[in-house]
């Protein structure tokens, strides 16, 4: 899966979309530390392939990974500095919620978030929906990037999971 690229100077706004969540009784934010076992567990049952992604970006300072919560369960999640440096994602958003701009409004908060810190563009790794991205904040797939920093894993270079 190739790589896209968003410009992070020119996003459509995020008080509109976390205005439109809250009307629905969702709240986007940044995910506190001590929510990181919650996190974690709801991540490894739903994504387990982006468990330690997820985990890595509750190292960053501030919490790199942005939460959606209604009536205290969690809805979605999506991380940046996780597998490198001013890369976006990964991002999940449960079934039952998609569709529903649950997803708009992370990935506004997150690229928002990322353009706070100085970034002017971030990378989106490993993009499934391309046309999600491509129509929400513009962004471009990266010629030459199909597996991108994921070429040692795609090549079998990696290590393995003697548990399983």
């Amino acid at each position: 899966m190739p790589d896209m690229l968003a410009k992070l100077y020119d996003l459509p706004d995020l008080d509109e979309a976390l205005a439109r969540m809250a009307a629905s009784g969702i709240d986007v934010r940044p995910a506190l530390v001590l929510e990181k076992p919650a996190v974690l567990a709801w991540v490894a049952a739903l994504f387990p392939g982006w468990t330690a992604e997820t985990d890595v970006s509750f190292s960053r300072l501030p919490v790199a990974c942005h939460i959606a919560v209604k009536d205290r369960q969690l809805l979605g999640f999506a991380c940046y500095d996780a597998a490198c440096r001013n890369f976006f994602g990964p991002m999940g958003v449960a079934e039952a919620v998609r569709s529903q701009g649950v997803g708009r409004a992370l990935l506004l908060s997150v690229l928002h978030a990322q353009r706070s810190q100085g970034y002017a563009y971030s990378v989106i790794g490993g993009v499934g929906p391309a046309e999600f991205y491509a129509r929400t904040v513009g962004a471009v797939l990266i010629d030459g990037s199909d597996n991108g920093i994921l070429a040692p894993l795609a090549a079998g270079r990696t290590l393995s999971n003697p548990g399983g």
